[in-house]
């Protein structure tokens, strides 16, 4: 039986940190201990920008991207380029293109993959939305998909291609550079600007 050697507060931190992504119980202990040892400095300004973030933040009522507006500051950026739109799984992966300075086009956030067996079907995903832009907006000209190079990636590529043909938008993928079973967010700067840059048309 493992004893606990902390009140239910600090029980109740390690456990919300366990459930972050790369933070086990250990990292997640690790985490909440330096937190409340730098408690002025980390934990009170990190509580006030949580709360903050709760009351702030919101997902952006065109692309899925997360923002304190919506439309999202890209969608409102009047040097974007409005006739390519980007589609990502997930914000970081928009975050990881951003962070590369590859493109100057909009996006488009899907909100994951397409995957059967965990009942992840299009109507769970951000996809008729695409649709309805790349339809209706008249501006747009080319759409990329950016998804990752895994099997549910390639999969949504080729359903999303099949679902955006009566458009008449040409719909291209990320090329050279991007491994297979590599996850963009993860992926170096020079590696996401190679595989934009080198696109072919699905």
């Amino acid at each position: 039986m493992t004893r606990k050697v902390s009140g239910p507060e600090i029980e109740r931190v390690i456990q919300l940190l366990g459930r972050l992504p790369g933070l086990g119980p250990r990292s997640a202990r690790k985490a909440a201990l330096a937190l409340i040892k730098r408690r002025n400095d980390l934990l009170v300004p990190l509580a006030e920008a949580l709360t903050d973030a709760v009351a702030k933040i919101v997902e952006c009522s065109n692309c899925g991207n997360l923002d304190t507006v919506s439309p999202c500051s890209i969608c409102q950026d009047p040097r974007r380029d409005r006739s390519l739109i980007v589609v990502v799984e997930e914000v970081g992966d928009l975050w990881a293109l951003e962070r590369a300075g590859v493109v100057n086009g909009l996006y488009h956030v899907l909100g994951g993959h397409l995957s059967p067996l965990d009942g992840i079907g299009p109507d769970r995903l951000n996809i008729a939305k695409l649709i309805e832009r790349a339809a209706a907006e008249g501006e747009a000209k080319e759409i990329v998909l950016a998804l990752n190079a895994t099997v549910e990636g390639q999969s949504t590529a080729h359903y999303l291609t099949e679902q955006l043909a009566p458009t008449g938008i040409v719909v291209s993928r990320l090329a050279q550079g991007v491994p297979v079973g590599g996850e963009l967010d993860y992926l170096d700067e020079g590696t996401l600007a190679a595989a934009i840059k080198s696109r072919r048309r699905m």
